[in-house]
């Protein structure tokens, strides 16, 4: 069974919980730490041949386009993060559309490569923000991963479907993507894809959600983490026990172990699944 695996780059500074006590007009101050992070993350993926999807933020392809040149060289794709780390059902549609091309612009200005493959911040497509499926069709975009099908204080859409499907817009149809949740017995929705639940939960909770996903439901999971859950070194910015703690356990990161115990589950990027669902399409139609 083959599985989605992705990266989102960004720095130390950038997440969600993180702005809340850095202002984005203090980033240019901040030390970057996010090449040396990520290129970690390429020789993890090199050691077992791994390949996956880059979801690069604009920022950091605007400052560091070696990085992206070496991410795409290494076989990688390249896809993009948004510009500035805004959540969307923050933005207007003009604001979105703003940020989402200034994004791919400076992303294929850094490597050549224009971004096909899109994922909000901290996962921020939801219901009140569906109408940015519309943009980023419109957009040239052909998957996104920015939906999680869960009940959550900042994100999710319960409900809307835990495997990759085609979602219908003006534009055009777009292929969706979700982080990988599995179903207890209870009928609680669990996430097993990446997060917090990846730092804070025993590796055995992930790689069973991954063993359900495959071989009960016999379909794909997809994964996601961040080179800074790898950067043991970082400063802690976040403040209060659980921002820290959301942010910051690192010691035994689990993203690490997912690529370094698991070299059976193979791993390929989104533009790879899409490949496979639209054979797959093809040839049940046929």
């Amino acid at each position: 069974m083959l599985n989605t695996i992705s990266v989102d780059v960004e720095d130390y500074f950038h997440p969600s919980e993180v702005q809340a006590f850095v202002d984005s007009s203090a980033w240019e101050d901040l030390p970057p730490r996010v090449e040396d992070a990520t290129r970690r993350v390429l020789d993890l993926f090199a050691r077992h041949n791994a390949r996956g999807t880059f979801f690069i933020l604009g920022w950091v392809a605007r400052r560091h386009p070696a990085l992206l040149r070496d991410i795409a060289a290494a076989g990688h794709e390249i896809a993009c993060h948004s510009y500035a780390h805004r959540l969307v059902y923050e933005l207007t549609p003009v604001e979105f559309r703003e940020d989402t091309q200034l994004a791919q612009q400076v992303i294929a200005d850094a490597c050549g490569l224009l971004p096909r493959a899109y994922r909000a911040p901290s996962y921020s497509v939801t219901e009140r923000s569906l109408w940015a499926l519309e943009i980023l069709a419109e957009l040239g975009f052909t998957h996104d991963s920015s939906i999680y099908p869960i009940r959550h204080d900042r994100y999710g859409i319960p409900g809307f479907g835990l495997h990759a499907r085609l979602v219908s817009t003006p534009s055009g149809p777009i292929m969706e993507v979700p982080a990988a949740t599995v179903r207890l017995p209870s009928g609680r929705l669990c996430p097993v894809g990446g997060g917090a639940y990846l730092r804070l939960l025993p590796y055995r909770y992930t790689a069973a959600g991954i063993r359900r996903v495959n071989d009960d439901e016999k379909r794909s999971a997809c994964l996601y983490f961040h080179p800074w859950e790898l950067d043991a070194g970082q400063p802690r910015l976040a403040r209060g026990l659980l921002a820290r703690a959301l942010q910051h356990e690192l010691d035994h990161l689990q993203g690490v172990l997912l690529v370094d115990r698991m070299p059976a589950v193979k791993r390929i990027s989104l533009a790879g699944q899409l490949r496979r669902l639209q054979a797959t399409s093809r040839a049940r139609s046929g």
